[in-house]
């Protein structure tokens, strides 16, 4: 089996993960997770030899359409529901300030 889930590693990952755990917290989650690990290592019993690997549980394929050109809609249809528009743009708000960096 791996690694052991105990208190110090559940108190770790909660201060990477910037959460303050109470004590009680902390044995629920140390208990918990020690459970959740014990049932998926119990996948290391079963034999898979003769399975083979899918990234999907259904028969899935892609549907795709042809690329072809087409007209656009108009850019005051466009902009008809837009909250904020500015003759032919989407007013956003500003998400970077002049400190970031970038060009």
């Amino acid at each position: 089996m791996a690694e052991k889930i105990n208190r110090e590693l559940v108190q770790k990952v909660a201060r990477l993960s910037r959460l303050e755990l109470s004590d009680k917290q902390t044995e629920r989650f140390t208990s918990q997770l020690s459970a959740i690990l014990e049932y998926v290592h119990k996948m290391d019993d079963l034999n898979t030899d003769n399975v083979e690997p899918l990234a999907h549980c259904l028969p899935v394929d892609n549907v795709m359409r042809t690329d072809e050109a087409a007209e656009s809609i108009p850019v005051r249809k466009a902009l008809a529901n837009a909250p904020g528009a500015n003759t032919s743009f989407f007013r956003v708000p500003k998400v970077l300030d002049e400190d970031a960096g970038i060009i």
